[in-house]
């Protein structure tokens, strides 16, 4: 059997791609400086694969940034806004297109904002949305897909397996940005240019081409279909001599499976982690020759495979078609995983001995195909891993299951309905029109860093590192009252992360030093580990929250994760269901809420912008995700008085689906990412005439690029055209945390200046 492998992580086992990429956009290294880092990762990672037995080693699943805006650019689908980008500085490379259409551009008399972003199907990854017209032209525009090929083939004397973003799928991530045409539409475009691609490819040696489709998981149109069917079946008439392996992962193909099987192609990947059920239907559909790849090992948790189980789907699998159709892999891409266990030198060795990170992943793989091969001690070994976990004391704490068992409506349910609640609270706070706040982080500068990494080291007492965030706080304070934002934040200086800092304090989580995800672009993440029941020992956040507050007379706002988030931004225990893991994180959040609201915190943002990515990918399983998940936000803030007013916080995301379970969460006010979709995701709000109020968000803060003070008031008059202007707040799309002062101080304050415009305009209409 051969070992296949989707894709492998890209920022490095020490983030050296972050570090490189974010030197090289603050001018400090040349471009060919982050082009050396970049190959050097890409060296490891096919070094890595290929000593660890994989036959079918993956290059171009690295990227600078982003696979799908690689696939943009590669295609020639770049918005006319970033062609003088190119035209208007003759100094200006590919890269620089590149990162303007990441990042934006704000010099050489240019400002052009960035193309929006969103999540990457139910996981933490965010991608570029690819932008279509009408008359969309696609050609090959970049060539990194074919020079990595032969970098690759250089590196390993052997021949890689190119890896390629389907079609169908490419096209399905897009947007329309005109009205009338569907994207699906431009299939004929597009094809012929990856058969081009393909064509190009096999001159250079390869023989196998993976194409991810992971639509095929997802509900398809009968148009979308017949997309997939012409698609695949082009390539393989002016193709017929390369391999196609079609890619899919995240779910079941369900409803989808006769079509997969049946596409023209040479090879089906299928994930039997997230969805094992689908293989006794595969196998029963499967026709001649088509080879099967199982994806048995988790490609996107960090829990040590259970051989008795994946051998078991082999075996099934070996008996239906035969050894030579059968392959391994993971489930999908280890892009999901952190890059190296024997990296954690901290982890209590029990739990450790129950983890794998991407590199222990590929040995799984290779140690699968050797116990396929009959070496039974490995088997072994592994079973009684998996044994002791399943009954480690560190595990399960009989309080907390009680207590979840024990959980009624009226836990889940505030003392009034909104509007009771929203005339006692703007009795209390007296907030002008348009009242401005922030989503609550503000920028860590390199010596809030450093301080951090100090007092990690023992370089720094508790004391000294204490009396430091308080200075940065109180100056965080000072400059927020003297720009005249309304509603304060303290600025998180003492937080790392807003998953990470919350577990750190909650007992059933982990931490480890070097397990780093890419979430987008530089930003990585380090996701906490749920390994047992979940509860809060201690206060996590009253102490900061109330010293901020007694350093103002304004509204100091407390700021929490909420539980769904929590859930989606760690790596969860696997064996309970999830529902059970929100609840328990549900009930230790709110004890923390109502520990605030008795500090005298009137004020508290429970953030949950993973809330709409933890949907399955199919509407008929939504139901069940979207009512436990509402009900453990409910949980978690409704321990309070109506006086106590609830923010939550989204971002990136499409809300017209979920409107009605977004209003059921029952926050007081909501604030979401609008402004590099100018607006359009209020119109959900507004068709559903959504009860609460709503905080659009007016700048990108994933851009370093400052908005003028007349964009900012354009997107508020935008605002009012769909919402009651005694519902609207002002504040950018999300948290300052990753963004330089100077930017921040400036974008704010053109954002104050921006709501008292609106205010001024709006001065003489009604408020409701």
């Amino acid at each position: 059997m051969l070992k296949n492998n989707l894709g492998y992580p890209r920022v490095g086992a020490h983030r050296e791609l972050k570090k490189a990429s974010e030197q090289y956009w603050a001018g400090k290294i040349s471009r060919d400086d982050l082009f050396t880092t970049a190959q050097a990762i890409r060296r490891q990672n096919w070094q890595l694969q290929q000593d660890a037995g994989i036959d079918l080693i993956p290059c171009n699943d690295f990227s600078l940034y982003d696979l799908v805006l690689d696939t943009s650019l590669m295609l020639g689908v770049i918005p006319q806004r970033y062609n003088p980008v190119l035209t208007q500085n003759p100094q200006n490379k590919e890269i620089d297109l590149y990162f303007a259409m990441a990042r934006g551009y704000q010099k050489d008399g240019l400002d052009v904002t960035a193309m929006e972003m969103t999540k990457w199907f139910d996981t933490n990854y965010h991608y570029l949305v690819p932008e279509f017209t009408a008359n969309q032209q696609f050609r090959i525009f970049s060539e990194k897909v074919f020079e990595e090929f032969n970098l690759a083939k250089q590196a390993l004397g052997t021949v890689p397996k190119p890896v390629l973003i389907g079609p169908v799928s490419y096209l399905l991530l897009g947007k329309e940005k005109e009205a009338g045409f569907k994207k699906i539409s431009l299939i004929k475009k597009l094809v012929p240019v990856y058969i081009d691609i393909i064509k190009k490819l096999q001159n250079q040696g390869a023989v196998w081409v993976q194409l991810d489709e992971p639509f095929l998981t997802m509900d398809l149109s009968l148009e979308e279909k017949e997309a997939y069917m012409y698609a695949y079946t082009e390539i393989k008439k002016h193709c017929p001599k390369i391999k196609t392996l079609l890619a899919t992962y995240f779910d079941s193909l369900h409803k989808n499976a006769f079509l997969a099987v049946n596409l023209p192609v040479c090879a089906l990947h299928i994930d039997l982690v997230r969805a094992p059920e689908q293989l006794d239907e595969v196998l029963s559909l499967i026709p001649e020759k088509l080879t099967l790849s199982l994806g048995v090992v988790d490609g996107r948790n960090i829990w040590k495979n259970d051989y008795i189980r994946s051998v078991g789907h082999i075996k099934k699998a070996i008996a239906a078609i035969g050894t030579d159709r059968v392959w391994i892999a993971p489930s999908c891409s280890l892009l999901h995983t952190p890059a190296d266990l024997a990296l954690e030198t901290a982890i209590n060795p029990e739990i450790k001995n129950w983890m794998a990170f991407a590199k222990q992943k590929l040995n799984e793989i290779k140690e699968l195909g050797e116990i396929m091969e009959g070496n039974t001690p490995l088997l072994l070994q592994n079973l009684k891993a998996i044994s002791a976990r399943s009954l480690s004391k560190l595990i399960h704490k009989q309080a907390i299951k009680e207590r979840v068992a024990a959980l009624t409506d009226a836990n889940a349910a505030r003392v009034s309905e909104f509007k009771t609640r929203q005339k006692i609270q703007q009795a209390q706070f007296k907030l002008p029109l348009f009242p401005t706040t922030t989503i609550g982080s503000f920028p860590q500068t390199d010596d809030i860093r450093q301080l951090r990494a100090r007092l990690k080291k023992g370089a720094l007492s508790q004391e000294q590192y204490d009396s430091e965030i308080k200075k940065a706080t109180i100056e965080a304070i000072r400059w927020q009252e003297e720009t005249g934002i309304d509603v304060l934040v303290h600025g998180e200086f003492e937080r790392n992360d807003m998953v990470e800092y919350f577990g750190e304090q909650l007992d059933g989580f982990l931490f480890t030093k070097n397990g780093w995800v890419q979430s987008y672009g530089s930003r990585c993440v380090k996701p906490p580990v749920i390994y047992g029941d979940v509860s809060r020992p201690r206060d996590m956040t009253v102490r900061w929250s109330s010293f901020a507050q007694a350093n103002t007379q304004k509204i100091m706002k407390g700021m929490l994760t909420g539980p769904v988030t929590i859930l989606q931004w760690s790596f969860v225990r696997d064996d309970q269901p999830r529902s059970e893991t929100a609840n328990q994180i549900a009930f230790a959040i709110r004890d923390e809420v109502i520990a605030l609201e008795q500090a005298g915190i009137r004020v508290i943002q429970i953030d949950e912008p993973a809330i709409r990515e933890g949907l399955p990918l199919r509407k008929a399983d939504w139901s069940s995700y979207l009512d436990w998940a509402v009900k453990a936000f409910r949980i978690s803030a409704s321990g309070v008085q109506d006086e106590t007013q609830i923010h939550t916080h989204m971002c990136y995301s499409e809300f017209n689906d979920i409107i009605r379970h977004i209003a059921l969460m029952d926050a007081d006010v909501i604030t979401i990412e609008t402004s590099r979709s100018q607006m359009e995701l209020l119109e959900a709000f507004a068709d559903f005439k959504y009860p609460a109020e709503i905080g659009p968000g007016v700048y990108d803060i994933h851009s370093p690029r400052v908005p003028a003070v007349g964009e900012m008031v354009s997107l508020l008059e935008k605002a009012a055209e769909l919402l009651p202007i005694a519902n609207i707040w002002v504040n950018p799309d999300c948290g300052l945390k990753t963004r330089k002062w100077p930017e921040t101080q400036a974008a704010l304050t053109n954002m104050v200046l921006a709501a008292k415009a609106a205010r001024e305009i709006f001065s003489n209409q009604p408020v409701n």
